[in-house]
């Protein structure tokens, strides 16, 4: 166990070494010290220099980062400057892209199957469902269905009946029959069929010239007994569900899809149900009927698939997980899921591009299958993208301004929202060399600030030789994509207001 112990702690401290360079050395020339990597034969230029450990941390001259490292140049050719032949790049050495384990994979196009994941709920085909119910009153006898879940086969006697009614109406086709009059026989003969009296029963009372007490009911279909309401001498009349038949050798499977996946499903696509006591054994069905209403509290669609069942191995009231194959998008640009950078409302991708570089576009993506997403704007067919790997391209590319800007530009380099915000305040603290400056200002509406005392960073172009600590100024802020508050322009200005000594 020491011997191992002594292995792997080698092994850790290396990864992460090549991890926490290699992001802030993304730029750096392989295998040159950071403090002697000025421009080679005065051809390249150097940019800024950074922090290997602190990639936010920037200098425009050589020296020592807070953590006492050597700062290391980052040249206009490799972060997106007027040199480079592409702005917004990232350039990425190849030796560090096998280090970091960076994978590109070329844009594709073909057919990307739409399928629909969702839990259904299995129930019977109401297609195949027969209420017994009775049409006239009497006792029930010789009931021979007797617990629901009982096999029936069409013909399968399932009770007898003693009704006077039925009686009655034996003895008038009797009567009739004696006296040979068509009218009245037929009139007779049809109040029997009337009273549910089989043609079989009708025959045989014809051919025995008899009255029978009891009446026999069969099953008039295949089935199980879904429910039985009547035990052996029950006294029924017309409004008595005696008993209901269901044929389960069909099924059908109710479940909800989402609204938006409604334009994709239609009657008589292929659907699979899959049983957690029947893996790997799916049951292949279609769909029957998509319902033409949303249910109004969930939002979502419901879509009635049927599906075969001889074994009776998808048994009413279970849950299955089905899948409707929906028809498929063809020739569609196509990308691995991993590829996509997604943050807020953005969704974006590294395209690598020539040369080792590296830049994020912003795309818009479509229909998800598998482990593929489609693109509907933003790439073409020739490019490439980063699919392992882009989250430490894409954060040195947003410290080096390589995503799209949003609106105007950050004298940092950076990316700046458009609109801009005005204070007024008392200049407490400059630091010239670290370029902050602390500001307590009037409360700025614009932002919902109350009246507060912070530090701000100052644009490198903004000049602070005539700003003094005590002065009261008016400056102007812009946020940084990043969430911060910079001054682009400050103005020392009579005082507008109480604020700290200054003012009064």
């Amino acid at each position: 166990m020491i011997k191992q112990s002594k292995l792997i702690i080698p092994s850790v401290l290396a990864v992460g070494l090549v991890l926490g360079f290699g992001i802030a050395r993304l730029s750096m020339r392989d295998g040159e010290p950071a403090a002697l990597a000025p421009a080679s034969n005065g051809e390249r230029k150097v940019l800024y220099w950074q922090a290997p450990m602190i990639p936010d941390f920037r200098s425009d001259k050589p020296g020592k980062s807070p953590m006492g490292m050597d700062l290391i140049p980052v040249y206009e050719d490799e972060a997106g400057g007027p040199d480079a032949d592409m702005a917004g790049t990232v350039h990425v050495k190849p030796g560090i892209v096998q280090n970091l384990g960076i994978r590109i994979e070329k844009v594709l196009r073909g057919d990307l199957s739409r399928h629909i994941e969702a839990v259904g709920y299995i129930g019977y085909d109401e297609n195949k469902i027969t209420n017994i119910h009775l049409r006239t009153d009497g006792w029930i006898e010789d009931l021979a269905i007797r617990s629901e879940g009982q096999h029936v086969k069409k013909g399968d006697l399932l009770f007898k009946i003693y009704s006077p009614t039925l009686v009655n109406a034996q003895s008038e086709y009797l009567q009739s029959l004696k006296s040979n009059n068509t009218k009245l026989i037929e009139a007779s003969r049809l109040r029997l069929q009337a009273l549910n009296v089989s043609e079989d029963q009708i025959d045989e009372i014809s051919k025995n010239r008899a009255v029978k007490q009891l009446v026999s009911f069969v099953s008039p279909q295949d089935g199980i007994v879904a429910a039985l309401n009547v035990v052996e001498g029950t006294f029924v009349q017309p409004g008595t569900n005696v008993a209901t038949l269901a044929d389960i050798s069909t099924v059908w499977v109710l479940t909800d899809i989402f609204e938006d996946q409604a334009p994709w499903t239609k009657s008589g696509l292929a659907a699979e149900a899959r049983l957690p006591f029947l893996p790997g054994a799916p049951r292949l069905g279609r769909v029957e009927f998509v319902y033409p209403t949303l249910d109004p509290d969930t939002r979502a669609l419901r879509v009635r698939l049927k599906f075969d069942n001889p074994d009776e191995a998808l048994k009413p009231n279970m849950f299955a997980n089905v899948i409707i194959k929906a028809e498929p998008e063809r020739n569609a640009l196509i990308i691995p899921r991993d590829a996509v950078i997604r943050s807020g409302k953005t969704e974006r991708v590294i395209v690598s591009t020539k040369g080792g570089r590296f830049r994020a576009v912003e795309v818009l993506t479509g229909m998800e299958s598998g482990d593929m997403v489609e693109i509907l704007a933003g790439l073409s067919d020739d490019e490439s993208v980063v699919v392992s790997g882009q989250f430490l391209i894409d954060s040195e590319a947003s410290l080096t301004g390589s995503i799209r800007r949003l609106s105007g530009s950050d004298p940092r380099g950076g990316d700046l929202l458009a609109r801009r915000t005005t204070g007024h305040g008392v200049v407490n603290k400059i630091a010239p060399g670290q370029g902050v400056v602390n500001i307590t200002h009037d409360p700025i509406a614009d932002l919902s600030w109350p009246e507060m005392t912070m530090d701000f960073e100052v644009a490198p172009n903004v000049s602070l030789d005539n700003v003094k600590v005590g002065a009261v100024i008016d400056f102007e802020l812009q946020r940084t994509i990043e969430g911060n508050y910079l001054v682009v322009s400050i103005e020392p200005t009579a005082p507008r207001g109480a604020v700290g000594e200054q003012d009064q």
